[in-house]
């Protein structure tokens, strides 16, 4: 399972709808701006300035997000990334759900020497481990294990082998 909170609004309201009543609108905007800087922005140390001065982002050293990489544009602090890891092209990493009847906010880890592949979609309350490899175009909706291969959708697993 996942590790996220769960928030209802009054009345049965839908949170999307009344999103503003979640989120400061101010804070949206605000990251939505320098998200949009940011994902054209041509060196990894510039984009780690960025995230981590404006958004509250933990970016470890020598990490890198590559070309259009999206943040959560609501909670990007709830996101940390490790030392020497590669985020690929045009992945997004959530730390919010918006559901009908609730709304989730949960962290996101990845580790150290982490390769996430282009247009992966990390969902919220999700860690992966370090030295974990997950390929391009996988939905991460549950752990990846330190040193394993995950990718799909659904995600399936390959845990390190004692042999290897």
């Amino acid at each position: 399972m996942r590790r996220t909170k769960r928030y209802k609004l009054e009345d049965d309201e839908n949170p999307l709808f009344h999103i503003y009543k979640t989120v400061s609108f101010w804070k949206t905007f605000k990251n939505t701006a320098v998200i949009e800087i940011g994902r054209f922005t041509p060196t990894a140390r510039m984009k780690n300035a960025l995230y981590s001065g404006l958004l509250g982002m933990k970016i470890g050293e020598g990490s890198a997000l590559a070309y259009k990489v999206v943040p959560d544009i609501m909670f990007p602090e709830q996101i940390t990334i490790g030392k020497n890891t590669i985020i690929g092209y045009n992945t997004t990493i959530l730390a919010h759900e918006y559901l009908t009847d609730e709304y989730r906010i949960g962290p996101v880890v990845i580790g150290d020497n982490v390769m996430v592949g282009a247009n992966c979609t990390v969902l919220p309350g999700v860690d992966i481990g370090d030295g974990a490899i997950v390929s391009a175009m996988t939905l991460v909706n549950r752990d990846v294990p330190p040193g394993a291969f995950a990718g799909g959708n659904p995600m399936v697993i390959k845990p390190v082998s004692a042999k290897s």
